[in-house]
């Protein structure tokens, strides 16, 4: 048997490390939903739109908000209320690659399925009992759920369709952690039935195998951004 001395197997194990790093190369996460390439750079904007303050210049308030504690109105179609911390209301969270909500339920209210596509999201629930789950991709879309209590913590992968509804009695509470600063979110029923302009009629009676009349009817729904 070749002994190895402690010097070899750190040679090694940095060697392999940096070989690693080089494999698994990639773009970094895009901020925005996308970026047109312009030649003039007088006509660009900044990525996502921020500029970067000088350090020196900070203050302990650029990375500071107040009052997550306190309860948001959920009197609406949903019956909850999602309030967003990213960047925009944390200005020191910028390059930082994280972000946080809190999210509001009464009695039955639900944050409807919807997917991040820049974030993994890990919700933890502090009050009420939430039944939440993700599908997964084609083509097996399977639906992993769960009920959760306060204390429960569960994972929604990045890009999935995800949803939390309170079936409890009660008001429910959660916060969810992701790991972008400006997660993004796509709320299903509203892009598919409230995008402007509208889908075409032929294209949602085909994909739904539905009447066009179904279709009509959703399409006029007053759809609302959680």
């Amino acid at each position: 048997m070749v002994k190895m001395g402690i010097h070899n197997f750190a040679t090694i194990v940095i060697f392999s490390s940096t070989l690693s790093l080089i494999a698994y190369a990639f773009d970094p996460s895009p901020l925005q939903d996308f970026c047109v390439a312009l030649g003039d750079i007088k006509s660009a904007v900044f990525v996502n739109g921020k500029f970067c303050k000088d350090p020196k210049l900070a203050t302990a308030n650029d990375f500071f908000f107040q009052g997550l504690n306190i309860p948001r109105n959920t009197a609406n179609k949903l019956g909850s209320n999602v309030t967003l911390l990213n960047v925009d209301q944390i200005p020191g969270v910028n390059t930082l690659g994280i972000s946080l909500a809190r999210i509001d339920f009464g009695p039955n209210g639900l944050n409807p399925p919807h997917t991040h596509p820049r974030a993994t999201e890990i919700l933890t629930v502090l009050e009420g009992v939430l039944y939440v789950g993700f599908v997964t991709s084609n083509p097996n879309n399977t639906l992993f759920t769960k009920v959760l209590h306060p204390g429960d913590v569960f994972v929604f992968p990045i890009g999935l369709i995800h949803f939390q509804l309170n079936v409890g009695k009660t008001n429910a509470v959660a916060f969810a952690s992701l790991n972008s600063q400006n997660p993004g979110v796509i709320t299903i029923a509203n892009a598919v039935f409230g995008s402007k302009p509208p889908i075409s009629p032929d294209v949602l009676t085909k994909a739904f195998q539905v009447d066009k009349k179904v279709i009509d009817y959703l399409q006029a729904q007053f759809w609302t951004n959680n």
